[in-house]
């Protein structure tokens, strides 16, 4: 084998080695093996994780183990990063947490939240956890009302890319 060759596949390795670690820090993952992801960016995973004692179900983008055998739940935003983290993309996070925790064994410390142009890691703390599962139980509540839970409509263009708009018999036009 020529001594071009070796360097040209060196060369190679060393470009490719370069990109992975660039596409794994645009993607927001932390250092650690991927053990699932649901953001298209690999195979989609079609099993969501559940725990039934909440009633919850969620497919978080990835879940990495970390070097040290943590579990963390990565969410990918696409959009600009607020200031700080959305409410609601915190709640979010940390039902992933509390869903690794129920199916997976093993309590999250934290979660990263991954927007287009920053990330936020959020601890996952009783506090937290506290404060989604007040947040799961009012939910929970409103499902069981006669004619589900009230809807704002405050933003017609949320309306209009809702998911179960459909279905909904508030909808806007």
């Amino acid at each position: 084998m020529s001594l071009w060759l070796i360097a040209l596949l060196i060369a190679a390795a060393l470009a490719l080695w370069w990109l992975s670690a660039r596409l794994r820090q645009r993607a927001g993952l932390p250092a650690g093996r991927v053990i699932y992801s649901d953001a298209g960016a690999w195979r989609r995973n079609e099993q969501p994780l559940y725990a039934a004692r909440y009633q919850l179900v969620g497919k978080p983008d990835y879940l990495v183990r970390a070097e040290d055998g943590a579990i963390i739940p990565v969410e990918v935003k696409s959009g600009a990063a607020p200031a700080q983290p959305r409410e609601g993309h915190v709640l979010q996070l940390a039902a992933y947490c509390l869903l690794v925790e129920e199916t997976l064994g093993a309590r999250p410390a934290y979660g990263i939240i991954q927007y287009a142009d920053r990330q936020f890691a959020v601890d996952y703390t009783p506090r937290l956890e506290a404060q989604l599962l007040q947040w799961l139980g009012a939910l929970q509540r409103d499902a069981a009302l006669p004619y589900g839970p009230a809807r704002s409509h405050e933003a017609p263009a949320r309306c209009a890319t809702c998911g179960v708009r459909a279905a909904c018999d508030q909808r806007l036009a």
